[in-house]
């Protein structure tokens, strides 16, 4: 509609993937709320059974609702296609489903979401997967833990809950060097902060739970597929480069080439696992997606005032957001998500354990929940919640031990919620000096 001039990611938001409904003219993508669809003729199910044509046959497989979100997310990306899905955490099984076999392994950062780690530490096991997880600071230990049996690296870009900033480039070249996909979990920055494709990475995950929905009604995920991974390089990845016996023999990556990874998601993957996204969830993330860059900057705005006050108050022992000058990741910020480093970190209590028990207990306006990227402001203690199945070790690698507060910074007055905090602090060392 603009002839050849690239359009801003404001405007993308809005309009990818969108058109007006044709049969009703509708503005606002309809919620298309059925199962099946009205096949022209036989020849013509045929075809989309056989991949030969793209359509709609079974709302487990596409819908359009899902697809014009799909499209959208694609977009704003850069990836060639996607495939959404149920949660986050399906949306990370989704992406390693067409890479693994039994016996194969991922390198995994030491900085991941609690449950993450529990997927990858146990429950992939019953896949007969494994994962070996690094510092990914440490790119030569990064290299070491790959084998001939290394099938993917995941990440995240900004890690919850501690906000790390990864290096995504220096471990892309890593990955690029043994000729294995990056897989980036960018959930926490989501792409307005970053931009995993462009710095290497092959494919992006989201929990569209969080900030792309960004008001607390939906559960869904999304694989990203850059399109720029050549499949069939190597022989490790059969099932995009090899035939497929349940579609007659025909290999995903030499007949669908960047979009092999996306057609697999679907006509295998969805058809399969049935990790389905709904479409009244679509619909909602779609209409959370259109203000997403106004929501991320007050996001950040919001969180860079918090906690440069946290930084200063005599109960916190520090703080971890890399948008401050005293992290250790603020350069590496700067460079990888110049419009800032996000709504999400971390403080520690000088006082430990229960004085971030009973400053969770008296926070007002802050909610106490476990989930991040909503309009509202959320507090979580992840030792005692997110991060309870794993190891004190495992808690405190990832940033989340004993003595550490989440908070995920929402849009509300920033004064209001620094007048929350330090009611909630000045309680919680009341208590503790009346016990």
């Amino acid at each position: 509609m603009t002839g050849t001039r690239t359009l801003g990611f404001e405007t993308l938001q809005i309009h990818a993937g969108a058109r007006p409904d044709p049969a009703t003219g509708a503005r606002q993508t309809p919620i298309y709320q059925t199962t099946a669809y009205v096949f022209r003729d036989a020849e013509h199910a045929a075809a989309l059974f056989n991949l030969q044509e793209v359509g709609f046959i079974y709302s487990r497989l596409t819908n359009p609702t899902v697809a014009v979100l799909q499209e959208r997310i694609a977009t704003l990306e850069g990836g060639a296609g996607a495939v959404c899905c149920s949660s986050g955490h399906a949306a990370q099984i989704m992406a390693l489903f067409p890479l693994m076999r039994p016996g194969c392994n991922i390198v995994a950062s030491t900085r991941l979401y609690g449950g993450t780690v529990t997927q990858f530490s146990q429950t992939i096991k019953r896949f007969g997967w494994s994962a070996r997880f690094v510092d990914f600071d440490d790119l030569d230990a990064v290299r070491d833990a790959i084998d001939d049996d290394t099938r993917a690296i995941f990440g995240e870009g900004i890690a919850n809950p501690g906000g790390w900033v990864m290096d995504v480039r220096a471990v892309a070249d890593v990955a690029d060097a043994a000729g294995l996909p990056l897989i980036i979990d960018n959930t926490t920055a989501t792409p307005y902060l970053m931009r995993p494709i462009e710095m290497g990475a092959t494919l992006v995950v989201h929990s569209l739970t969080k900030y792309l929905t960004g008001n607390g009604t939906v559960t869904g995920g999304c694989v990203v597929d850059s399109g720029t991974f050549d499949w069939s390089a190597s022989g490790k990845f059969p099932s995009l480069s090899e035939p497929e016996p349940a579609y007659h023999g025909l290999k995903f990556h030499e007949t669908f080439g960047a979009l092999a990874f996306t057609f697999h998601g679907i006509a295998v993957g969805l058809r399969d696992l049935g990790m389905t996204l709904n479409p009244q969830a679509a619909h909602y993330t779609l209409m959370g997606v259109e203000t997403l860059s106004l929501r991320m900057d007050r996001h950040v705005a919001n969180a860079e005032k918090i906690a440069a006050w946290l930084e200063k108050h005599p109960a916190v022992a520090h703080v971890t957001y890399a948008g401050l000058p005293s992290s250790p990741w603020h350069d590496r910020a700067k460079e990888v998500c110049p419009k800032g480093a996000g709504g999400l970190f971390t403080f520690a209590l000088k006082d430990g354990y229960d004085a971030c028990v009973r400053f969770i207990d008296s926070v007002e306006i802050f909610s106490h929940v476990a989930n991040l990227g909503d309009t509202r402001s959320l507090v979580i203690h992840p030792a005692s919640t997110t991060h309870r199945q794993l190891s004190p070790e495992q808690q405190i690698a990832a940033n989340a031990g004993p003595d550490i507060v989440r908070v995920s910074v929402g849009i509300e007055d920033a004064d209001d919620l620094i007048a929350d905090l330090d009611q909630a602090l000045t309680r919680a060392a009341g208590k503790a000096a009346a016990e």
